[in-house]
């Protein structure tokens, strides 16, 4: 159970921190890895669990502020036009 938060919690920092590939999943994993290694610590602290907490939390933070950072990107180019050059 601990492997599978430290996998999850990887994926989501790893995946996270890349723009294109950060998409709706990338932050789910993180929330996953979180439930994860919390279940895990809970039955036994071991320090795959508290890597793969500590990497679920920071790949979240990072996969939800990539996330909102392009949002805003993409608002603020609609707002001020140039979206539509593209049609």
């Amino acid at each position: 159970m601990a492997t599978v938060g430290l996998i999850l919690g990887i994926l989501s920092l790893v995946g996270g921190s890349v723009p294109v590939v950060n998409s709706f999943p990338m932050w789910l994993f993180g929330i996953a890895g979180i439930i994860v290694s919390s279940i895990a610590r809970k039955q036994k602290k071991t320090l795959t669990a508290t890597i793969g907490l500590i990497l679920s939390v920071i790949g979240t933070a990072l996969a939800l502020s990539v996330w909102v950072a392009c949002l805003t990107c993409v608002g603020a180019a609609g707002l001020t036009g140039i979206l539509e050059n593209f049609n």
